[in-house]
């Protein structure tokens, strides 16, 4: 009696470079989809070489400066772009960002006031803080609502964003009380709903592919260029806010206050956030 073993199953080369492929392309898919998830976020245009859409970096001088004059236009009093984002809401049927406080009134000689103040709609203590401190905006409101006879103006305004799973938010007040200089202050909150964790702009510059070191160059450019700007005026006898060049605030790593959207990233110096000044300097890329 013969015995007949199976046949051994023999794989010709193009199965064999079949299976390898799809061994591969799971893990690429593996890698790329661990990465996202914990680590950063991964421009897929970039990464399979083809161009990314951003336009962080790549804006002219005369697109910077009209950036710079429609300033005011920014502060739209709403989110823009913050959908897909419902889990993490303290409130679901609430945006993710939204206007808390708003009003407006006056009483002739002693105030007007017009404010939109917001509120960032996210269970999480890092949020409750910045929440906590937005109230301030609305201290500020309900103090002058009680003055008398001190002829203050006062208006809160904001705007928010998302973008590559972070959240922006930028609120400017400005104040003009009697015979006092006006006082601008601006103020941004960066939160990293991915890592559920403050943001730094560092930590931007490596998300967005933007070199640090070109961009300090171009802080400390623009900054010399406002302070020339400054002594020129006070050589014709105008008193303006005067800037120290050399001071560390102008360092990347001590820029706090900063707005991100999809095609540009503003960095805000405002002086008023420490005195009595409007004077506020941007930053554009």
């Amino acid at each position: 009696m013969n015995v007949i073993l199976p046949e051994k199953k023999v794989f010709n080369k193009r199965q064999i470079a079949i299976y390898v492929l799809i061994i591969v392309i799971c893990i690429v898919s593996i890698v790329i989809g661990f990465c996202v998830q914990f680590y950063a976020r991964i421009d897929m245009g970039r990464l399979f070489g083809g161009e990314s859409k951003s336009e962080l970096g790549k804006k002219t001088e005369d697109q910077i400066e009209l950036l710079k004059s429609e300033f005011d236009q920014v502060f739209t009093n709403h989110i823009e772009n913050g959908e897909g984002q419902d889990n993490k809401k303290k409130e679901a049927d609430k945006p993710l960002v939204y206007t808390r406080i708003e009003g407006q009134d006056n009483k002739l000689n002693s105030y007007d006031v017009k404010v939109h103040i917001p509120y960032i709609n996210i269970d999480n203590e890092i949020i409750e803080g910045y929440n906590k401190q937005i109230e301030d905006f609305i201290g500020k409101t309900s103090s002058i609502l009680e003055s008398q006879n001190k002829n203050i103006i006062y208006t809160v305004e904001y705007v928010a964003n998302v973008q590559n799973d972070i959240l922006s938010l930028m609120i400017r007040s400005n104040l003009k009380e009697g015979a006092s200089a006006q006082r601008v202050i601006i103020q941004t909150y960066n939160y990293d709903l991915r890592n559920n964790k403050e943001i730094s702009l560092e930590e931007v510059l490596k998300i967005e592919d933007i070199n640090p070191s070109e961009l300090q160059s171009k802080i400390k450019n623009e900054i010399g260029i406002e302070q020339k700007k400054v002594e020129d005026l006070k050589n014709l006898g105008y008193n303006i806010y005067n800037r120290d060049v050399t001071s560390d605030r102008y360092q990347l790593e001590n820029s706090k206050q900063f707005y991100l959207t999809k095609d540009t990233l503003y960095i805000v110096y405002a002086y008023g956030n420490d005195t009595f000044t409007s004077e506020t300097d941007l930053v554009i890329i």
